[in-house]
């Protein structure tokens, strides 16, 4: 499965970036450094998965999100955020992301279990 990590934060993108190439099955297809870089390579790049950042300037997730799902319905969204994870998983849910995730949860097994759950319908 192609990812494509969204995060502000280069020590955090670096870091989603690790976990995806450590995970079996996963292939990292680019990073992003905001919402607007994620929109442009996500049509470009046509990742399966986002891990996108919640709070980013510019343009955050929530509204990247929207976005990338208005012209790739199939691309499985997840929201990942240091903060309030009670508010993520909310606005996971109102802006059609798959699963918020706080960014320490992020290791290759839950890659693995967040596809399970979330993507595995999509494989043709």
């Amino acid at each position: 499965m192609r990812v494509l990590v969204v995060d502000d934060n280069v020590p955090c993108r670096r870091a989603a970036a690790a976990v995806v190439r450590r995970s079996d099955g996963f292939e990292l297809s680019g990073t992003a450094r905001s919402g607007e870089e994620a929109v442009r390579l996500s049509e470009t790049l046509e990742p399966d998965l986002v891990l996108l950042d919640v709070r980013m300037r510019e343009m955050n997730g929530i509204e990247a999100a929207q976005r990338i799902l208005e012209a790739r319905p199939g691309t499985v969204v997840v929201l990942v955020s240091a903060f309030q994870q009670e508010a993520t998983s909310s606005a996971a849910a109102r802006c059609g992301a798959a699963a918020a995730l706080p960014k320490h949860d992020l290791k290759p097994r839950v890659l693995g279990e967040l596809w399970e759950r979330h993507g595995h319908a999509l494989i043709v």
